[in-house]
């Protein structure tokens, strides 16, 4: 390009909506390293802390979602999205970006749409199975819709590129040798170790199943590593003092998840998009248990198209009593299991997700 490149970019409200949108912005810059970059974010929400942190300039504005559990808090609302347009209509056309690009959340409305209004090439990444309203409002105008699924309910077929969702580098470079990485985890590499996955603030659902089954995992001779999250994790430590963990490594949080991932034989996990994508990466087999009160049940959503595919099991989690223990024991007790459910998660894979979604942004922007 001749001028100096101007890009757009508004997603937030969590990690899955913020951090595709900065690895999109990393790869741009890694091929314009004077391009100038602006995000447009919601007041008070994650992104106005996480998008500076990894060294780029946000614009907030007062924007919000419809509040289910106080419809009173509701009224104020016309105002503020009437408010969040106007200010992002203001932002634009000070940055006058080249193109925008929308990750979902709150604030990817108002931007995109003003975006749009003023002529502004606009693209949509959807990480999950299900199209979010925002994203759906948005996709009549996008020039091109980014999934992580083949097919996605509420978007136009002829606008999705199923490329993927952009995820850490570090676990696409970091996968290694599944011995070699329990040996470095300080766990036995002739024993069938199980990863369990709940989130940085843990799953209560997780927790309480593998608390139920310890003295199956022990009598299995199976190797457990459990990320408990925060919340849940001192309470754990205090009750499981009697019990023999020789084999069970108890982490509040897992910093090398790319070490974690190398080390499992089996992984179990929250459906969330990001999870997913990186699970399909780690190529190991997976038992899903989505979280039921995501928006518009997206989890069991992402989950049920790896189910379809033969690439994971799923436990809903109203039935993780009856049936949590023996869906596991399937997969651990059947290597042919195993590896055909490794297999197919193939197809999802996308580890050039990322490279491959600014190509595609810069095909139209150049035409």
């Amino acid at each position: 390009m001749n001028k100096k490149l101007k890009v757009l970019l508004s997603g937030g409200g969590t990690g899955g909506h913020i951090f595709p949108a900065i690895a999109i912005a990393d790869e741009i810059k890694k091929r314009f390293p004077d391009a100038e970059f602006l995000f447009i974010g919601a007041n008070g929400k994650m992104e106005m802390e996480k998008v500076p942190q990894a060294g780029y300039k946000i614009e907030g504005i007062d924007i919000a979602g419809i509040d289910r559990g106080n419809l009173l808090s509701n009224l104020g609302l016309p105002f503020k999205i009437i408010k969040s347009l106007s200010r992002s209509k203001a932002i634009i056309k000070d940055f006058k970006p080249d193109v925008a690009i929308g990750t979902g959340g709150f604030a990817s409305g108002p931007a995109l749409y003003e975006a749009t209004k003023l002529g502004v090439p606009v693209f949509i990444q959807e990480q999950n199975a299900h199209a979010g309203v925002t994203n759906k409002i948005l996709s009549k105008a996008a020039k091109a819709i980014f999934t992580a699924y083949p097919k996605v309910a509420g978007f136009p077929a002829e606008k999705i590129k199923f490329l993927g969702n952009p995820i850490r580098s570090v676990i696409i470079s970091g996968m290694q040798d599944t011995a070699q990485a329990k040996q470095k985890m300080g766990l036995s590499k002739d024993k069938l170790t199980i990863l369990s996955v709940g989130g940085s603030l843990g799953s209560r659902t997780l927790n309480n199943a593998w608390k139920s089954h310890l003295k199956q995992i022990v009598d299995k001779d199976y190797q457990l590593i459990w990320q408990t999250g925060k919340l849940d994790y001192k309470d754990i430590l205090e009750e499981t003092k009697g019990i023999d963990t020789r084999n069970i490594q108890i982490r509040e949080f897992i910093k090398d998840m790319e070490l974690a991932y190398s080390a499992a034989d089996i992984i179990v996990s929250r459906a969330g998009a990001i999870a997913i994508s990186e699970l399909a990466v780690a190529q190991k087999p997976v038992l899903l248990v989505p979280f039921p009160f995501a928006a518009e049940d997206h989890q069991t959503k992402n989950a049920m198209n790896l189910v379809e595919k033969n690439a994971a099991r799923m436990v809903k989690d109203s039935e993780m009593q009856e049936k949590f223990w023996n869906t596991l024991s399937e997969i651990c007790e059947n290597e042919s299991v195993r590896k055909e459910m490794s297999d197919n998660l193939e197809y999802f894979a996308k580890p050039d997700a990322t490279k491959e979604i600014v190509d595609e942004i810069f095909k139209v922007i150049n035409r």
